[in-house]
Parts: structure tokens; C-alpha cells; sequence
């Protein structure tokens, strides 16, 4: 993913959210500055209650600590206001700080996805990180019954 590296292409980003795509802003508490961005991507609702989720740090702020606490309360948001049941994060098994993230967070590793996103001109494999909402969980009310 190329983040935005000015205003016009940070309102180009900004434009591909929606209900089913929520896209935060991460930024230190001390100056404002922007530090990272945090995604929930393609949330599914009936029996999935689920979204991808993604995230990136910018440069100067990378390895600070920010994008675990960004994260960690974009989890709680995908689990407590949106009632989510599952959050999933795709990895390329390269990217050591972002395994890093995940494991700090609690996801689980559950498998590689070959060829899984199109990236740099070429299909790259990605590794398959997953959590699940904490118990006990109140289902949204999209979740079917029976």
C-alpha cells in the first residue's frame, strides 16, 4: 500500500470510506502530528459479523509504540461499538514489525494465502492473522437467530 504523501492524496483516501469502510487517523497525543492510519475493511454483517482490518505507520513515527495503541483501540471500537465478532490481518511474512503488532494484540496465526494481493507490480503471499472478540460479546443486531 502507498500511503498519501500530500493533502490531495490524503482526500483521495479519505474518499474510499463508507459504512462498510471506516479509515482512522492516528495521531500523537503530545503534538497532533499524524503518525499512522488504521482501516476496517469490508465489514460483512448476518452470520460473518467480520472486517479486514489494516494499518500502516508513517515513517517518522514508526517503532514508537503508536500503531500498537492505534490498533489496539481500533479493536476495541470494531468490538464494543460496532460489535464485530472477528477481525482479520493480512501480512506479508516479510514484514516482521507488523507480525509483531498482531502477536502483541493477541491474533492468532491461521495459515498463508498465496498470491493474495496485488502489490508492487507482483501477487504477493500474505499470511492469514486472526481475533476474535473478547467474551462475553453482544451480538449485533444483524446476527441472525437460528
Amino acid at each position: 500500500m502507498r500511503l498519501p504523501a500530500n493533502a490531495a492524496e490524503f482526500r483521495t483516501w479519505m474518499r474510499r470510506f463508507d459504512s462498510a469502510n471506516l479509515g482512522f487517523l492516528v495521531r500523537m497525543k503530545e503534538t497532533g502530528a499524524a503518525a499512522g492510519m488504521v482501516n476496517l475493511n469490508t465489514i460483512v454483517r448476518g452470520r460473518y459479523q467480520g472486517a479486514s482490518l489494516g494499518y500502516a505507520a508513517f515513517a517518522p513515527s514508526a517503532g514508537q509504540g503508536y500503531m500498537t495503541e492505534a490498533v489496539g483501540l481500533a479493536l476495541h471500537h470494531a468490538f464494543t461499538e460496532l460489535r464485530l465478532h472477528r477481525l482479520e490481518a493480512d501480512i506479508q511474512p516479510e514484514n516482521e514489525a507488523s507480525r509483531g503488532l498482531v502477536r502483541r494484540l493477541g491474533f492468532s496465526y491461521e495459515g498463508l494465502s498465496r498470491g493474495y494481493l496485488y502489490i508492487d507490480g507482483d501477487w504477493r503471499d500474505h499470511e492469514r492473522w486472526a481475533i476474535s472478540a473478547p467474551q462475553p460479546w453482544t451480538p449485533h443486531p444483524s446476527l441472525p437467530t437460528i
